[in-house]
């Protein structure tokens, strides 16, 4: 069964940090790119960030550039999502996906695996 599984999140006070893991089972990420989104109560999904599947490229929403840096270990089958500086702004779920390609997508449709999501709370 294929499963990605995220972990990692939490409340955390403006200015902090936090970083987030995917894990799959299942199968191996080395074929696979991976996206996060992330949904805030009464907003649509949107994509946050996403990694090739070499690791080679990443790519981020202009909301998180400079704060956020996506990075994945292979031979681990996980990807981490390391936050800093985070806002109030950026609390939402956040959830990885992955999708059998080289390059990576900001589009959730683009994507067929997606994990079940973990809550990200930036609040003083």
């Amino acid at each position: 069964q294929l499963q990605l599984v995220e972990s990692g999140g939490g409340l955390v006070q403006p200015g902090g940090s936090l970083r987030l893991s995917c894990a799959a089972s299942g199968f191996t990420l080395d074929y696979y790119a991976i996206g996060w989104f992330r949904q805030a109560p009464g907003k649509e999904r949107e994509g946050v960030s996403c990694i090739s599947r070499s690791g080679s490229i990443t790519n981020y929403a202009d909301s998180v550039k400079g704060r956020l840096t996506l990075s994945r270990d292979n031979a681990n089958n996980t990807v981490y999502l390391q936050m800093n500086s985070l806002k109030p702004e950026d609390t939402a779920i956040y959830y990885c996906a992955a999708d059998r390609r080289y390059y990576c997508s900001a589009y959730a449709r683009n994507y067929n695996y997606w994990g079940q999501g973990t809550q990200v709370t930036v609040s003083s």
